[in-house]
């Protein structure tokens, strides 16, 4: 039998509900396959700062280092009322993301943008857009630029001025280069590089080296898009996209973008890998705390993060098929949960969701 570690990050608002949801799939999953999943719960977020006072604790950063996997669900809380935002920004809940993406080299942020036939109905686009479908991957570099660079807020001749630095080095960016053109041969084999290269410096070089390892796949179609190109397409015709390869503030926009247009963000899966196998795998939802506790989260991203965990940190194949069908199966058998619900299907909660799924793997 084979063994493995995960560490998991229940978090706040609705994390813990979508999470035990995950894992109970998982199981369902190594009772079938044979393998033993060993989980060790861990604090991060508003919840760790309750415990500890700060978002990130040492014992977090080290267990998830030594295990096989990071499965997380939601960090953060209201940000007008939660007392967890008065505090200093280095001490509030996402800091905790920051900090762990540093702490672990997870630079690479991949988030699946699948629109299911079976809730073509919940796009907000047009019909003979949603129509045809699409299915692309959004791989947004998460450990450099803006949000990483230097920053400060300063008093300059009685005027008050905030910088952040926006950097990039070739390094940082052929590494994420690397790992688009590599997702991509497994794809549709096309890749769109997402910058600002009529503007900004950090954006011509990071053409410049996605030009370069481009020479590496010559069976990858490459094409350079500026950002706000980018986001007009994404509304107008998603199903050009395969693999779009971008910095980490364009990423972060563009992906939640592409989320809505799936129809709901519960539905929508990310994985954020390092150089290694380790990867930390959450769905691209918040916390959601007005709903949290109410059995009425949908936990299928999360389901589908548990998917990729076995994809690319276990090695696996045939286990996170089978959950994706399973998936599929239960929204073909008409059960839905609130944020996807639509007239004639069954009503089902968080728990039942989970259930239902696993009963189907």
């Amino acid at each position: 039998m084979a063994e493995y570690n995960i560490a998991v990050i229940p978090g706040d608002g609705i994390g813990p509900e979508i999470v035990a949801g995950a894992r109970v799939v998982l199981d369902a999953v190594s009772r079938k396959y044979g393998h033993k999943f060993n989980y060790t719960e861990l604090y991060m977020g508003g919840c760790a700062i309750d415990k500890f006072g700060v978002p990130l604790p040492d014992e977090t950063v080290e267990v998830c280092k030594k295990s096989d996997a990071v499965l997380m669900g939601s960090i953060g809380g209201n940000t007008s009322t939660s007392p967890w935002y008065k505090l200093p920004p280095h001490l509030r809940p996402e800091a905790g993301l920051l900090g762990i993406r540093k702490a672990l080299g997870l630079f690479a942020n991949l988030r699946p943008c699948l629109l299911y036939p079976q809730l073509s109905g919940a796009c907000p686009l047009k019909e003979e857009i949603s129509a045809k479908g699409f299915d692309m991957l959004i791989m947004r570099e998460l450990t450099g630029g803006l949000y990483f660079g230097e920053r400060y807020t300063k008093e300059f001749d009685g005027v008050t001025t905030a910088v952040d630095t926006l950097s990039y080095n070739e390094n940082e960016i052929r590494r994420i280069a690397i790992q688009a053109f590599e997702v991509a041969m497994k794809r549709r084999k096309k890749v769109s590089s997402v910058d600002k290269a009529n503007v900004l410096d950090s954006s011509r070089l990071w053409r410049k080296i996605i030009n370069e390892v481009a020479e590496d796949y010559p069976e990858v179609e490459v094409e350079h898009v500026l950002v706000d190109n980018a986001a007009m397409q994404l509304v107008r015709d998603p199903a050009q996209f395969d693999v779009m390869v971008t910095e980490n503030m364009f990423g972060d926009i563009l992906s939640d973008e592409a989320s809505m247009i799936t129809g709901s963000i519960g539905m929508l899966p990310s994985a954020s890998l390092n150089e290694s196998k380790l990867g930390l795998y959450e769905p691209s939802g918040g916390s959601a705390p007005d709903i949290a506790g109410k059995d009425i989260a949908n936990p299928i991203a999360t389901i589908l993060s548990a998917a990729m965990l076995l994809r690319y940190s276990l090695d696996m194949k045939d286990e996170p098929d089978a959950i994706e069908a399973a998936v599929s199966k239960v929204l073909d058998l008409g059960y839905r949960t609130g944020d996807i619900m639509s007239d004639g299907m069954t009503k089902v909660g968080c728990k039942k969701m989970a259930e239902l799924i696993a009963e189907n793997i």
